[in-house]
Formats: structure tokens, sequence, C-alpha cells
């Protein structure tokens, strides 16, 4: 039965515009697109005829009458079939004040009380409720706070009040220049195509704003450990390091280089029990390894910058190594000054700022392995300063 009613409106003609409503229906959108722009020309001449004549033409009036009946015996055989279909209830409404005064021969008159039907081409009447989520939007307007402010744009976090779920917001500042302005915009783009455990979530652009949704995170890396250096084990910094790690790994197995790690671009998120979850964000500078985006002369920015690198035009894998040794350093010490010592983790340390860069790991990867061998000693198991 559900067969022979989908392929009963399958030669029938439709407009594209009532079609893209129900695109998402694959058995019955024809169906129900049909259905709708018949109601729709009707209701609309309807309208028309009320305004002026108060008579509703003979022909019309029974093939309003057809398709009443026909939209009855869709529902019902539909509903048989134990599939929910609701119709809009503007909709249902004008159909049923239509049946008062519809008439089979002669035409019908519109009654002198005829309000008008509001006409609907923009959303769908035809509600499956089985394939559908309502989201109930709150009026109130949550409140934006401010929690972090850079050269180019500032952070607020606000809860959503239909979730009660924390968000992120993510502004640029007003006086950015074209250029800084597309390298904020290609950061959302580019967060939008990543989707991995520790890359930062991001949701939805507005343009007028230039701003964008993300996903909150409790701290930036430099917070979180200062809070904690004293109490933080050697098992928890080595996690926290290895998620670091597979974020960046991961970036660049996607073809692109962040070009701005730092404690304050590393985000971590606290969970009970001392659980953490890193996040990379500010991808402000990354740049996909074949772009061409990057001026010779462009100006070099990042906190940790590569002294041996000599333009942005030429920053590389192994450029990257070097600020990622000295998050790293800060991680397991909590010290942001390198201080070369003797040991397993400052050998690492001293190969990812190595002033040869051959003599540095040329992969992400590498230093993962690296990482991964170490183990606690009494230097390391024992509290920084």
């Amino acid at each position: 039965m559900l067969a022979d009613l989908s392929e009963k409106y399958q030669a029938l003609e439709v407009s594209n515009a009532f079609l893209r409503l129900y695109e998402d229906d694959d058995l019955f959108g024809r169906a129900f697109a049909n259905i709708h722009q018949r109601l729709t020309d009707h209701f609309e001449s309807i309208n028309d005829r009320a305004e002026t004549t108060h008579h509703y033409w003979a022909d019309s009036s029974r093939e309003m009458i057809a398709l009443i009946k026909e939209v009855g015996e869709l529902l019902r055989s539909l509903r048989s079939a134990g599939i929910a279909v609701n119709l809009t209830a503007s909709y249902a409404t004008a159909i049923e004040s239509c049946q008062s005064w519809l008439a089979r021969s002669g035409g019908s008159t519109i009654p002198d009380d005829f309000h008008q039907i509001k006409l609907i081409k923009y959303a769908p009447i035809f509600i499956r409720p089985d394939t559908q989520l309502k989201l109930v939007k709150s009026s109130n307007l949550p409140r934006l706070q401010l929690i972090g402010e850079g050269s180019y744009a500032k952070v607020f976090s606000y809860t959503d009040p239909d979730y009660e779920i924390k968000f992120a917001v993510k502004r640029a500042n007003k006086d950015l220049n074209d250029r800084d302005l597309h390298r904020f915009r290609q950061e959302f783009e580019i967060l939008k195509g990543l989707h991995f455990p520790y890359i930062v979530e991001v949701y939805q652009y507005d343009e007028a704003r230039n701003e964008y949704k993300m996903e909150f995170c409790d701290s930036t890396l430099r917070e979180y450990i200062k809070r904690r250096n004293n109490k933080l084990h050697f098992s928890t910094r080595k996690r926290i390091a290895l998620q670091f790690l597979y974020g960046i790994n991961y970036i660049h197995t996607e073809g692109f280089l962040h070009r701005d790690v730092s404690l304050q671009n590393v985000l971590v998120k606290s969970f009970d029990r001392g659980a953490v979850l890193v996040k990379l964000s500010d991808f402000g500078l990354a740049k996909n390894s074949d772009s061409l985006f990057t001026r010779t002369k462009t100006e070099m920015r990042g906190t940790y910058r590569d002294p041996l690198l000599e333009n942005f035009k030429d920053y590389a894998v192994c450029n990257e190594i070097f600020s990622i040794g000295w998050v790293l350093y800060y991680i397991f010490t909590g010290r942001e000054a390198l201080t070369p010592q003797a040991g397993p983790l400052h050998e690492i340390i001293r190969k990812c700022t190595a002033l040869d860069i051959s003599h540095r790991y040329q992969s992400v990867h590498e230093l993962i392995s690296a990482i991964d061998k170490l183990e606690a000693t009494p230097s390391l198991a024992d509290a920084p300063a």
C-alpha cells in the first residue's frame, strides 16, 4: 500500500519550491509537496475571490472538495500503516472552514465572515513526528561574559537557556583589516572541517557580527597547570602531553600547520576525578601545506618562534616541532623558561629545539613515540617548582 501511494504521485508535476521542503522524505516527499502546492494554490485563489466576487468557480470548488477528500484518505492510509503524519494546524482549520461552504455544482458562495487564509509557502505543512525533533527556543537572551581577549578577537562565554550548557563565542575585533578578517573567517572554516577529540569544536558563524560559536573549555593549558603544578602526577602530565601531540599530529596528517602553538592556544576541559581533555584552538595562523596565501614578507607571529625561521612562507613541520618542545617542557615541569638538565625528558626537549634542524624530530609521530616511552623518574615524579 505504501509503495502504491508513493508511486501514485511520482508522475504528477510539482514545483521545486515545494519539493525542497520535503527533500528529506524519500518515500512521500513528492506526495506531500504536490498536495501542499495544490492546497496553497486553492487557498490563494479563495483569498482573492473573497475580496472581489465572494464566488468560487464551480470547477475549482469540485477540485477543492476532491482534494480535501484526498488529503484525508492519504493521512488515514499512512496512519493505518503506522506512519504518523500531522497536517499543520492553520491548514487543517482552513480545510474545515472551506468544507462548510463549498458546493459541488454552480460554484460556491464564500461567506461574508470569511477570514483570509495565511498561506504557507516556505515551510512544510505535513509533519512527521517520528522523524523530527521539536527544539524549544527560550525567549531569554543569555548574557555574555568576557573570558579572553587578544589582538584579533575577544572570547565570551554564555549558558544556553534551552540546553543549560555552556558555550563560547569568539568575536573578531571591529578594527581588523580585511586580511586579518579573512584569516578569522578562515580559522572557522578550518576548524569546521576538522573532527577529532583533541580539536576544539565550532558550530555556527554569524556574518553580521563576525563571530562564531564554539565549544567551551574551562581554561588554557597555562592556567590549568599553573593552578595545580604542585599536585599534578607524572601520569597526568604524560596523558596531557600525549593528547596535545595527538591533536597536532592529526592536523599535520590533514595537511595543516598550526603555526601558533602556545600555552594560550591549547585549552583544557576539566571533569570529575581529575580527568582532563586537551583541545587545540586558535587556528588564525594555520595554513594548508599546499596554500600560497602566505606572502614572503608577511610579519612572523606566534609566541614561540623558531629562531632559524627566516620568513613565514618557509614554515614547516620542523619549525612547529620547536614550539611543541616549549609546550611539552611546561607540561612536565610547570616552567616556561627552558633550563638545560640531564634526563630523558630534557633529551627530548633538546631534540625539539636543536639549532640544527636536521637534528630535530622530523614528525610529531616520532615525538609521540619518544614521549610514550617516558617513565617517571625521581626528577619527574617530584612536584616541580
